[in-house]
């Protein structure tokens, strides 16, 4: 991530994310970088922070992400990786572990919350031969707000990890985001706990985290500046699997 600093999954996605928002994506910036995120899956289905280590939520969401924001998804064994994902929703709290064997944690909501849509739109794009959900995205968005609301709310204001636990502006960031990916399904509804005039969030850039109407107002500015580096243009753009995801939504 810095010159002799970590060497990690979160490396590739802000690399990717970064230059795909800035409209300054290039092919020499991805070269290797699939093929690096594809020996990071590991037998689980889910993607480690490096090569040889245990699938993590936070990781898979990175990953994942990177390649489906440059349309290169199909790097990854996407059915054992929705294998993996759906098996992280805990059946009694609602919310979501990060790794086998491990509590819920509100962060979570969105690390492995906003990988099931990722990965629907990433079968869709790819025209994979097999029925995807009409209006789910193959976890239970109702469950998941309940945790959210009813475990994670701090007397005090703000989101926690889990009850007991101290809020703070990490988890009350990824809380709310993931309960905002939770509350719009593929069908344009939207799944919600309590009353829309109070509850519902305004609909995020699964690829990016950022509001949609962000990410789409970005595009007037981004799009129209080329980029030149002595002197010479450079063709630039942002990830094409991004691009698609919203002009699918229109």
């Amino acid at each position: 991530m810095h010159d002799e600093g970590e060497t990690d999954m979160r490396g590739c996605y802000c690399a990717i994310a970064t230059a795909s928002m800035l409209h300054i994506l290039t092919d020499e910036l991805l070269e290797g970088v699939p093929e690096y995120i594809s020996r990071c899956q590991t037998w689980e289905g889910g993607i480690a922070g490096e090569e040889g280590l245990e699938a993590h939520g936070g990781y898979s969401y990175c990953g994942l992400a990177a390649l489906c924001i440059a349309g290169r998804a199909e790097s990854l064994d996407l059915h054992s990786f929705l294998k993996w994902a759906v098996n992280k929703q805990m059946t009694h709290e609602g919310g979501f572990q990060g790794r086998a064997n491990k509590l819920v944690d509100s962060c979570y909501s969105f690390w492995q919350g906003a990988i099931f849509p990722l990965l629907h739109e990433a079968f869709r794009q790819s025209g994979a031969d097999m029925k995807l959900p009409e209006e789910h995205c193959w976890f239970a968005p109702e469950p998941l707000q309940m945790y959210i609301l009813l475990a994670c709310q701090h007397p005090n204001g703000g989101l926690r990890d889990k009850p007991t636990k101290s809020a703070d502006f990490y988890h009350t960031c990824y809380a709310l985001s993931g309960m905002a990916v939770s509350q719009y399904d593929v069908a344009g509804h939207t799944p919600m706990v309590g009353h829309v005039a109070t509850n519902l969030l305004e609909r995020t850039d699964i690829y990016y985290n950022v509001l949609l109407e962000k990410a789409e107002r970005k595009c007037g500015y981004f799009q129209n500046l080329p980029l030149e580096i002595d002197g010479q243009t450079v063709a630039t753009r942002e990830g094409p699997g991004a691009v698609a995801w919203r002009k699918h939504l229109e």
